[in-house]
């Protein structure tokens, strides 16, 4: 059997758990694929929740008119019409917060109702910032605008006086929003959520081999005794270069450097910055065959670990505010620990969440994992650059890998002249202009000519008809030749069956435990 075909898939952002190989979605070896143990939640006519009922059950009260569907997302629930009210068990919701990775445990005395690992987005700043300077480009287009006072004040949380940035508050809202959606459809009576202080400061001192810092050392930090952020870097290098050695007493011209830009990590922290002389400080030194290349920051950066002790009274509040009738309790790592390794379960996100609270019962359900997805492309026009033959190997190269090596007017050229290499050019570049979005998206089911078809992509043109007017023709693509032999056909030809909508959320793993191992957390080991 194959590695990938065993499901041991590889990465730190979905590592499958000690006690049972995980299945991919669509079996690649041609092996029946085990029954998913679905939790189908169930709410009353009156929409008071019950307690979840499984996939199989769920099907026999539909096709038997005694229930109807109430909603999709982001729970799949049906709703009782025979019945108003019904009796409940207790129910725990347990969470391990973080900000890029948050695990999801829900329990009963007797088994677990749901095991979820929701990975957040992790370049929210970036888009924040894209969307800053596009606004800014825009404004910048109109001539003639009228000045205007800066009356934008931020406000803080409604009940505090802390304000929080986009990226951090965004983080917040959805793991709240979770807690609120599920406490709509499940009769959750407890929750337990993992929220603690960390101390940076200490992590940073233990990182460098120092002692932990005690009294009035928390208040002289890495930046005591210096006014800017530049003139502490200085110092704290001796006024030397970190790269050749040089120092200012030997005429040397010192600059800041950020030691992990060939990483995307351009973060203002101290242990990120380095001096550097000009002699160092060079585009050619910042190329891969460069000395200030691949070089690694003191320590990592401490922005999750900070996260939390930014936003967890705010987010304790919110989470009061969004179940009102439940009792909301908070533990600590230390106490989660302590536990897993009571129960002898290895580390994870869904482990931790598992191991809170009272309620460890020894059937436990499969794990599925979800990653949060732009819902929207805000990129209207994209170019695509032009495809040569390079004549020295004949391979297709874009128009700005065979460039002269000028970028701009004010860039000299003093990089190598590839544009003579150019030979047949197999595309030329055009800019795409996106006019509308098409209601089906890749995964959408049509029917075309008699046979279901999965839409693997839409495209939007604009031709002109016989009375010379210009009118909008929408082709939907197909991953396979139809029956006709096309890969693409008309929308006016196409039936859609069912259409995919972008929830913001995609699961892309699951983890499922053999039945050997179903009904006892004690025996994984």
């Amino acid at each position: 059997m194959k590695k990938e075909a065993a499901g041991h898939r590889q990465g730190k952002d979905c590592r499958p758990v000690r006690y049972g190989p995980p299945y991919r979605a669509g079996m690649p070896d041609g092996r029946r694929k085990p029954e998913r143990k679905h939790m189908v939640a169930v709410v009353t006519s009156t929409g008071k929740p019950l307690m979840p009922t499984s996939a199989y059950r769920a099907r026999k009260l539909l096709k038997k008119g005694r229930a109807v569907i109430f909603k999709y997302r982001p729970y799949f629930t049906i709703q009782l019409v025979d019945r108003a009210d019904g009796e409940v068990q207790e129910v725990e919701y347990k969470s391990d917060t973080g900000s890029v990775h948050v695990g999801i445990s829900v329990c009963t005395e007797k088994k677990e109702l749901l095991s979820e690992q929701r990975d957040l987005l992790e370049n929210e700043p970036e888009h924040h910032n894209d969307r800053k300077k596009n606004r800014r480009t825009r404004r910048n287009r109109k001539r003639y605008r009228k000045p205007r006072f800066d009356n934008r004040k931020k406000k803080p949380q409604e009940g505090h006086e802390k304000w929080l940035p986009p990226t951090l508050l965004h983080k917040m809202e959805v793991q709240v929003r979770l807690f609120r959606e599920f406490c709509r459809v499940v009769p959750v009576t407890s929750a337990c959520f993992e929220m603690g202080k960390i101390d940076t400061q200490a992590l940073k001192a233990v990182s460098k081999g120092e002692p932990v810092p005690e009294g009035e050392g928390y208040q002289k930090g890495e930046r005591y005794g210096t006014d800017t952020l530049r003139a502490a870097v200085f110092l704290r290098d001796g006024h030397t270069c970190r790269f050749c050695g040089r120092s200012v007493k030997d005429g040397a011209i010192l600059h800041v450097h950020h030691v992990g830009y060939w990483k995307g990590d351009r973060t203002d922290r101290l242990a990120n910055l380095a001096s550097a002389c000009e002699q160092c400080h060079t585009p050619a030194n910042h190329g891969k065959n460069g000395i200030l290349y691949g070089k690694e920051p003191e320590f990592k950066t401490l922005k999750d670990a900070s996260y939390m002790t930014s936003v967890r009274w705010i987010m304790l509040d919110e989470i009061k505010k969004a179940a009102p009738g439940v009792q909301v309790s908070v533990t600590y790592g230390v106490t989660t620990k302590r536990k897993r390794q009571e129960l002898h379960l290895p580390k994870s996100h869904v482990n931790d969440a598992f191991s809170m609270a009272s309620f460890h019962p020894k059937k436990r359900s499969d794990t599925e994992y979800w990653k949060k997805i732009p819902r929207h492309d805000r990129v209207l026009q994209r170019f695509y650059d032009a495809v040569y033959l390079d004549t020295r190997d004949g391979s297709e190269k874009k128009g700005s890998e065979l460039s002269n090596g000028r970028i701009s007017r004010n860039h000299k050229k003093d990089s190598e002249n590839l544009h003579r290499y150019r030979g047949y050019k197999v595309s030329k570049g055009h800019n795409s202009i996106r006019r509308g979005a098409s209601s089906l998206k890749p995964g959408s089911i049509v029917m075309y000519k008699g046979e279901k078809m999965t839409v693997h992509g839409t495209h939007t043109r604009y031709v002109t008809d016989k009375d010379g007017k210009t009118v909008k023709k929408v082709n939907v693509q197909f991953p396979r030749p139809a029956s006709d032999g096309k890969k693409s056909a008309s929308l006016k030809k196409c039936t859609p069956v069912s259409r995919v909508y972008n929830t913001g959320w995609k699961r892309y793993w699951i983890t499922r435990i053999p039945p050997r191992f179903r009904n006892g957390w004690g025996t994984l080991h």
